[in-house]
Parts: structure tokens; sequence; C-alpha cells
């Protein structure tokens, strides 16, 4: 596992070279990338969860405020993160930070509804972090945040149409390299987005989609985890 994840580390660390070089225009004015503030809770997630031939690789969008951008894992809700997933790092700050997004890493004391319904699911669905990773494996089609001045977030998809294209290309070589170097099974979208992304790959693997749990969708609203088991119920994994 460790060399699996050194490579992940490796493929990332290219990536964000490249994403770092993409000029984004206003409505963005502030990007967050946590593969680098918070690299250290999410290399060790990495380097303990990462493993060879998962039955599915879990493919989110990007990462929420309080989730991923407080802790560096993929739905990363800070208590589910901390308390069963047994990882708490230093998490460091972005570059340019939002006034109205802060940054506390473990220290946040928001739970984002989102990583708290997918993890939660997990732990009910499988019990230990072990189990669900032998598995399963998550990872996020592209590590950025974008910001507007309010602190309103902007999806990738409500992107300008070449920023959009620059940032899919690069995004697209990380989610084929994680995918060929990890093997899984099959590609399961969490949500729309990332099911069409891992189709317009081609890749030589299975996709297959469960709903998003974000609680702008009403029917995640009236139980996700049941939704989320009917939906991963039917795959043949």
């Amino acid at each position: 596992m460790q060399n699996l994840a050194q490579n992940i580390e490796q493929y990332e660390k290219l990536a964000n070279n490249a994403l770092a070089k993409i000029v984004f225009a206003e409505p963005v004015t502030h990007v967050y990338n946590p593969l680098v503030y918070a690299a250290r809770p999410h290399n060790v997630y990495l380097e303990r969860f990462v493993s060879h031939r998962p039955k599915a690789l879990l493919l989110g969008m990007n990462p929420g405020p309080y989730g991923m951008v407080q802790t560096g894992v993929p739905f990363g809700e800070v208590a589910m993160v901390r308390d069963w997933l047994g990882i708490n790092e230093p998490v460091d700050q972005p570059e340019i930070e939002h006034p109205k997004r802060p940054v506390l890493g473990f220290e946040c004391t928001r739970s984002e509804v989102s990583g708290r319904r997918f993890w939660g699911w997990a732990q009910e669905r499988w019990g230990s972090p072990d189990a669900f990773f032998k598995d399963c494996f998550v990872h996020n089609f592209c590590p950025l945040v974008f910001m507007a001045e309010t602190g309103r977030n902007i999806t990738p998809d409500k992107l300008k149409k070449d920023e959009r294209e620059a940032l899919y290309s690069i995004c697209d070589d990380l989610l084929r390299q994680v995918v060929e170097l990890i093997e899984p099974g099959a590609i399961v979208g969490v949500g729309v987005f990332a099911e069409e992304r891992a189709l317009k790959l081609a890749l030589d693997v299975p996709v297959y989609r469960i709903p998003h749990p974000s609680p702008a969708s009403p029917a995640a609203n009236r139980g996700w985890s049941a939704m989320a088991n009917s939906a991963f119920d039917t795959l043949p994994l």
C-alpha cells in the first residue's frame, strides 16, 4: 500500500503543478487546493487506506468547504475523519484565504452534511474503515475549490469554458493514472457529474452511479443512506 500511496502522491504533485498554472477569472476570486495545504492528513489517508484492486473506486466531484477543504480527505467531514477514520493531522492555510471561508483544519466545528452522510453510510454498511477500504477507495475528480467574492461556492462545471477545459484535462489525466494504478473493478460516480466524467474517459472499467448526498438534493434529504444502499446493492461488484 505504501508504494501505491507514494505513486498517487507523485501523480497529485504533478497535477497540482499544472493546476497552479491555470488562471481563473471572475466570478472566481479564490481557489483552494487541500492537496497542498492539507497534505499531511491527505497523505495519511492514502498511506493507510489505498489498496490494489478494490471492488469500486467511489468518485466525487470536488471538495466541500467544511469537508475536504478542512481535512484533506474526500467527503472529509471533520468528526467522521477524526473519529471513524482515525486521522487527525496538522493542516496549514491556503496561500490566499477567503475571509468568509477560513481553513481551521480539525478545529473546524462546522459539519459538512454531504460528508457526514457519506462516511456515516460507510460506517453503517461496512462497520469498520478496514472493511470499507477492502472493498472501496474514494477519490475526488477535482481537488480544487472555487469561491466568488461573496464566499459562494462555484462548482467546476460552472467555470468558464476555457478554464473548465484546462481543468478537466489535468483532472482526467490524474483520474486515469489512479485507475490504472489501483485497478478497481468499477468506478462508481457519487452523483451525475462524477459518473459523466468517468464515462467520458472511456476507461476499460465499468462505470455506475449512486446518488449524491448533497443537502441541495430533496431526494437525498429524505433518506440518502437508504438510497445509496438501494443503488449500491444493484451494482454487479
